[in-house]
């Protein structure tokens, strides 16, 4: 065995991610390029075993940024997730059933350090998070009753975007105006006929400017990149066409970092990314946070290699 860190990766399937925009990819790549044992662990793979604790059916992996043949994986075995030093939990959301166990088996590691802190991650729902800062925040309201969300959008301003809780890239997103004939049906069909929560966000117009993708590592800033929305879009992800441009950090998102900072390292939230509209805190993202490929392409930084120096570091203060 290596005597550089062994670390495996939870992670959605990986012989279908995009190479040139996967952020666990660039994390995996640069810790096998520094010698590191890499693991690939699907989240089916993760249980618990008497007597060994989290177990995975996990397969060695080689990573090459070559299209079409990116990864070598070794035949599956079991492992002991304890023997690894670092697990990445990288699987994206939704924040389901399978999600939310195999956080919770990975809870029970004792010895390795898991990136981001399980329980932490299983509590904070990333658009929940985020109000904890509500002086940061556009107004902000959770609500899953037409009436209630009806009501929203009058106090709003007459203009606002609704998101499920539990939505990812983009996904199930509404910008409702007041007046536009089709408010209750938006709502009816986001709130799946009032049996699901919502978050009902006032509409801040400088989302045509960009939505601003900052991401921290242990509470500092590792670096930003400026999600532009397509033409006649109001969701700047990259999922839904958002287009990356370098970006800065200003004033009011100095005063943000600093205000979530102590409680990312609090809550052993080591890896995140929020997301900044207006001078605005939108959300607070903590299950697999993205941008890294594109930050690096527009700053001309390694920043998967910064990532993987903090880790390091890290551990070897453990």
């Amino acid at each position: 065995m290596s005597t550089a860190p062994v670390m495996a990766f939870v992670m959605d399937p990986i012989e279908v991610v995009d190479i040139h925009a996967d952020t666990t990819f660039a994390l995996m790549l640069e810790a096998g390029r520094r010698g590191c044992e890499t693991w690939y662990v699907p989240p089916g793979g993760v249980g618990v075993r008497p007597g060994r604790g989290p177990i995975a059916v996990a397969q060695r992996a080689t990573l090459r940024r070559e299209a079409g043949n990116h990864v070598t994986l070794e035949a599956p075995q079991e492992i002991a997730l304890d023997d690894a030093d670092v697990i990445w939990q990288r699987t994206d959301p939704p924040v389901d059933e399978s999600f939310t166990r195999v956080n919770q088996m990975l809870s029970l590691c004792e010895r390795a350090l898991v990136l981001n802190r399980p329980d932490s991650v299983v509590a904070s729902n990333e658009k929940l998070f985020a109000m904890n800062f509500p002086d940061l925040m556009p107004a902000t309201r959770v609500a899953r009753t037409i009436p209630d969300l009806e009501a929203a959008l009058a106090d709003h301003g007459g203009e606002m975007i609704v998101k499920p809780l539990d939505g990812k890239g983009g996904e199930g997103i509404f910008h409702i105006r007041q007046g536009d004939p089709n408010v209750r049906t938006i709502l009816e069909v986001s709130t799946h006929f009032e049996t699901r929560w919502v978050q009902a966000q006032a509409y801040v117009p400088e989302v045509r400017e960009g939505d601003k993708r900052i991401l921290l590592v242990d509470g500092e800033v590792l670096g930003a990149v400026l999600r532009v929305p397509a033409e006649g879009e109001s969701r700047a992800n990259f999922h839904s066409g958002g287009q990356a441009s370098q970006v800065g950090l200003d004033a009011d998102d100095e005063k943000i970092v600093a205000a979530v900072a102590p409680r990312l390292r609090e809550e052993g939230l080591f890896f995140v990314g929020i997301d900044v509209i207006g001078g605005r805190l939108t959300e607070i993202n903590v299950t697999s946070p993205t941008g890294i490929q594109e930050m690096s392409r527009l700053d001309g930084v390694d920043y998967a290699a910064k990532v993987i120096d903090r880790v390091e570091a890290l551990l070897a203060t453990r």
